[in-house]
């Protein structure tokens, strides 16, 4: 088996707080700690978790997603710690048993689930005490922001003033604020401890930026309020209170 750090679709700011769970989980005494990527897709997530040593459930109903998971895993070496559910969110209960993970993911899912409250209490039940939950979402402000930019002001007008922050035509259901993700997270009877932004400015810089440059920065505005509140996507990580 290869060994490599969780590595991902997130900006390094993400990257490093997984990681740190993962310790704080060893540290625990879980040998081969458990997450779950609920819409884990093609195993962004999932690979590098598994080739840290993690054992890995993904739920994901896409057979594409899923054929592409299981060819990465196979040229990883770790598709034995990798276990597929395919089937959708809401199926989550069914396959996961309550209280066991020490990691539950879901990056990229509520903007397109039909009830991301349900889905939001489903996670909280799968997470075990001291573990955690990570929410990535698109952030409804960058949207606006990046409309208006482009001199698209109606639309970024309409998105600003949307309940959900879409506008016809849009790919996704809703877009998160971080106080509205904050507070459907403790609806849902958990605590957040951490709210990042990730893709602070990556979606709007040239292609010439030296990546180096550009970590660097990302690592750094990730936690200021500010900037976090204008990031392509926001990063909460939340414990059961």
């Amino acid at each position: 088996m290869k060994t490599e750090t969780v590595a991902a679709r997130g900006s390094g700011a993400v990257r490093r707080v997984l990681e740190a769970e993962i310790e704080a989980a060893r540290a625990r005494g879980a040998e081969h700690p458990r997450v779950v990527d609920v819409g884990g897709g093609s195993g962004g997530w999932a690979v590098p978790f598994a080739a840290a040593g993690c054992r890995v459930t993904v739920v994901e109903p896409s057979p594409n997603a899923l054929a592409t998971l299981k060819r990465r895993a196979e040229e990883v070496g770790v598709s034995e710690l990798i276990t597929v559910v395919a089937d959708d969110s809401d199926a989550l209960g069914r396959y996961v048993e309550a209280d066991s993970a020490d990691l539950v993911l879901a990056h990229g899912l509520l903007e397109i689930v039909d009830d991301p409250a349900a889905v939001l209490t489903a996670l909280a039940t799968a997470v075990a005490p001291g573990g955690v939950v990570s929410v990535l979402v698109a952030n409804r402000h960058a949207a606006v922001l990046h409309r208006a930019l482009a001199g698209r002001v109606g639309e970024a007008r309409q998105l600003l003033e949307s309940v959900d922050g879409v506008v016809a035509g849009d790919t996704v259901l809703r877009r998160f604020s971080a106080a509205g993700l904050r507070a459907d997270l403790e609806a849902a009877g958990l605590e957040v401890t951490l709210l990042q932004g990730d893709r602070v400015i990556s979606d709007l810089v040239p292609g010439d930026v030296r990546e180096d440059e550009l970590a660097e920065f990302e690592r750094v505005a990730a936690g200021s309020p500010a900037l976090r509140d204008i990031a392509g996507r926001l990063h909460a990580v939340a414990r059961l209170a």
